[in-house]
């Protein structure tokens, strides 16, 4: 019988705005808050709707589909809760939102603008989860 894995990934912050957010992601489901009364996605979640200035809002469940709009590989500064280099990257998700998330199975050199990639979840500490992306096998 082999030792569990320690969890290294720090638990996220919650706030008020985002609560629902890490909430859907530990139940493993990519949820966008949305606007309830125009319907327009935002990320990250916050009080207010930028388009129509609704308090009202909902959570969206998106399809984890999207593409590699930029990305970067960070080398430092190194933290003990990451692995290096970390594939920093923004996902455009197929619903017209941007994440901000991190690349797994792939390689440095492999990385591609515009590569399609799909939504996996990563465990983080005190039972919580995020969001990170794996390119879609051709």
């Amino acid at each position: 019988m082999s030792a569990p894995t320690e969890v290294r990934r720090p638990a996220p912050v919650l706030t008020d705005d985002n609560v629902g957010y890490w909430e859907a992601l530990r139940d493993r489901e990519l949820r966008i808050q949305g606007c309830a009364d125009c319907g327009r996605l935002r990320h990250p979640p916050r009080p207010m709707c930028p388009h129509c200035g609704s308090l009202n809002k909902s959570m969206v469940l998106m399809s984890g589909r999207g593409t590699v709009y930029s990305y970067s590989i960070l080398h430092h500064p190194q933290a003990p809760a990451f692995d290096y280099p970390v594939l920093a990257a923004l996902i455009d998700l197929d619903e017209g939102v941007r994440v901000v998330s991190n690349l797994v199975g792939v390689d440095k050199d492999d990385i591609r603008i515009g590569m399609p990639v799909h939504v996996e979840f990563a465990d983080a500490r005190d039972g919580w989860v995020v969001p990170v992306f794996r390119p879609v096998s051709a």
